[in-house]
């Protein structure tokens, strides 16, 4: 008989601290909700304080005994995110973060806008943010078992492909099926490839994806309209699912016992799009160690920011394609280097 897992598999995160970015609304509130009934004490860093407030507001009328944080951080804004990061540090020194989950994200702006950086704001806010904001905070994440970084992906990966000619949408600006979907791919590429260098590292900490199929959050508010909107309204009725099951496949990945590193999670159901969360197939586009490694030496050179021994010791040696291949450790202390200001 198939075992369905729900929120009610979490064991008891007991002195465990969580950051969530986006956990003000959709998946990210109910993964944050979740992680805090069983005792985790959660950071919530959102755009605005007073919508982390909010959020905080609404957990603690379920869970009124909760450990949470408001915080605020703009991923479109490389500033905002080295503030945020900077912040956590002195307020929490050393190895003091035992699980990040990078959710916050924007989704199909109908229009192509443009970043205090220079940069397309799907592609700034769904992954650059999340790439600095990672390495920023690894050197906080404790070197131990159990210690994770989640990213959370999209399903619509499965028809994305990286343009390195037109990463910045600069040439073709389409919101869903190419802005959007390249943007999740290049999440789920970074989470593969970060799996690879810590693999190769020896380092516990391990790191997983995730997507939440359909679920409908306040993300769809975009899609009004057209063929997509046409889509949309055909599809909700049936493969949908609220945001509470599409925070399932997140909170599998953060927390499940038998997740794998570099593990996949999705709903089990119809196409992926709704369902319980299960171990799902990793897109043939975000299995290419070459493709990473050269998206991961791009993004270090627009963010300005390098994983460390991650970063030093790719430059010296070959990575594998695969996790299976990734068998060879080196010796040497983690952190990170921020070159632009």
């Amino acid at each position: 008989m198939k075992t369905i897992w729900t929120a009610k598999n979490i064991s008891s995160q007991q002195g465990r601290r969580v950051v969530i970015t986006g956990a003000n609304s959709g998946i990210g509130f109910h993964a944050a909700l979740e992680l805090a009934r069983k005792g985790a004490e959660v950071i919530l860093p959102a755009r605005t304080k007073e919508k982390a407030d909010g959020a905080i507001a609404r957990i603690r009328a379920e869970v009124p005994n909760a450990k949470l944080a408001s915080e605020i951080v703009d991923l479109a804004d490389q500033k905002s995110v080295r503030s945020f990061a900077a912040r956590y540090i002195d307020r929490f020194p050393g190895q003091s973060l035992d699980l990040l989950i990078n959710n916050a994200g924007v989704m199909a702006l109908p229009t192509r806008e443009i970043t205090v950086d220079g940069w397309e704001r799907q592609f700034a806010t769904n992954y650059l943010g999340p790439f600095a904001l990672t390495a920023l905070l690894l050197p906080s994440i404790k070197s131990q078992p159990g210690s994770r970084v989640v990213v959370v992906s999209s399903s619509v990966t499965k028809r994305a492909k990286i343009d390195f000619d037109n990463l910045q949408s600069e040439r073709v600006y389409k919101p869903m099926w190419q802005a959007y979907a390249q943007a999740k791919l290049a999440d789920s590429i970074f989470a593969f490839e970060l799996q690879r260098r810590l693999t190769a590292a020896g380092s516990p900490i391990i790191c997983t994806a995730a997507h939440p199929g359909y679920a409908i959050t306040n993300l769809q508010v975009t899609i009004k309209g057209g063929f997509m909107g046409l889509i949309t309204s055909i599809l909700t009725p049936i493969a949908s699912q609220d945001a509470a099951h599409g925070a399932l496949p997140t909170l599998m990945a953060a927390v499940g016992p038998d997740v794998t590193p570099g593990g996949y999670y999705g709903p089990d159901r119809f196409f992926e799009l709704k369902g319980y969360p299960v171990a799902v197939p990793i897109p043939k586009a975000a299995q290419d160690g070459v493709v990473a490694r050269r998206l991961w030496d791009e993004s270090e050179q627009l963010t300005g920011v390098s994983f460390g021994v991650l970063s030093k010791a790719a430059r010296q040696r070959t990575f594998p394609r695969s996790f299976a291949e990734a068998a060879q450790t080196w010796d040497g202390e983690g952190g990170v280097t921020c070159q632009r200001s």
